[in-house]
């Protein structure tokens, strides 16, 4: 399948690695020069030209880092006129509304929409185990499925544009209360002396425990949140975005908007860029490493 691939940010690059070992022919854009040079270097196929590389693909593949963006690459004067006959799906996390908006812009140039965001990191992304939640064109959906499939093995459509969105926006807020959750509890554990590994034993044989969890303890063991497959920068946004969605339907959002500014206070203590776990420290702060006696 030709496919080009629009966004070539953290997850944009291991997605378009994956099609091609999959076997799609599959041309890349991105608006950083320094993005395409890396992609280039590590042999992906690049053009420079965004409407060469719409021009390219019979399947538009959107990685971009939000709606403006989207609308901005997608709906450009150049651009717009070459969807008709395309597939565009969009992989991004924004909220459901959005993606509406982005779908009818897309049937009305002609083209089919479908929403894919995906759970997973790079690790998943590499190996084809994102989960992957489609919503919308049931022709688009039909005509990926294979391609979708060397993405993430179990690939449903959860029915109307939106959805996905939804789900997908449902998903991220786990991961941040997840997160929150359990920074709260190990930061009391090591407050208080308990041996660590004797709180994990407990936990693990419980219905409270989550792989996260385990997944997360090293960096919070050794407060190192460098190379981040998924940055705390980028949680704000869709918890932001979860926040916005769940006041318009009339929920009570007190607790995203809590976790919110939790999120908020570790990226103006300077962990914006690092891993989303860093969160731990906005919740326990100023607790030092080398004084922790729990472990």
């Amino acid at each position: 399948m030709k496919v080009a691939l629009l966004g070539l940010g953290l997850m944009g690059l291991p997605i378009a690695h994956r099609l091609v070992h999959c076997g799609h022919d599959v041309i890349a854009w991105n608006r950083s020069k320094e993005r395409l040079k890396i992609a280039k270097e590590e042999g992906l196929s690049v053009e420079s030209s965004l409407t060469a590389a719409v021009t390219a693909g019979e399947v538009l593949i959107l990685t971009l880092s939000d709606a403006e963006a989207i609308k901005d690459v997608l709906f450009d004067s150049s651009v717009k006129p070459l969807i008709k006959g395309k597939s565009v799906l969009q992989m991004g996390t924004i909220s459901p509304d959005e993606s509406r908006d982005i779908g009818a812009s897309v049937e009305t140039a002609g083209g089919d929409y479908l929403e894919v965001p995906v759970l997973g990191s790079i690790p998943e992304a590499k190996s084809g185990e994102l989960i992957v939640m489609a919503a919308g064109s049931e022709s688009a959906y039909h005509q990926t499925l294979l391609m979708l499939r060397g993405l993430g093995k179990e690939v449903e459509h959860l029915g109307p544009v939106g959805k996905g969105a939804a789900v997908k926006l449902a998903m991220n807020q786990l991961i941040a209360a997840l997160t929150a959750g359990f920074s709260q509890s190990l930061g009391l554990i090591r407050a208080e002396g308990v041996e660590v590994e004797q709180f994990m034993g407990l936990l693990r044989q419980s219905a409270l425990y989550a792989p996260t969890f385990d997944k997360k303890l090293k960096k919070f063991m050794e407060h190192d949140y460098s190379n981040p497959n998924f940055p705390l920068k980028h949680l704000i946004k869709d918890i932001a975005l979860f926040q916005q969605v769940t006041e318009a339907s009339g929920m009570n959002s007190e607790i995203s908007n809590a976790t919110l500014k939790v999120l908020i206070n570790g990226q103006n203590a300077g962990y914006g860029d690092e891993d989303y776990s860093s969160l731990y420290e906005a919740i326990n702060p100023g607790f030092d490493a080398e004084t922790d006696i729990g472990c």
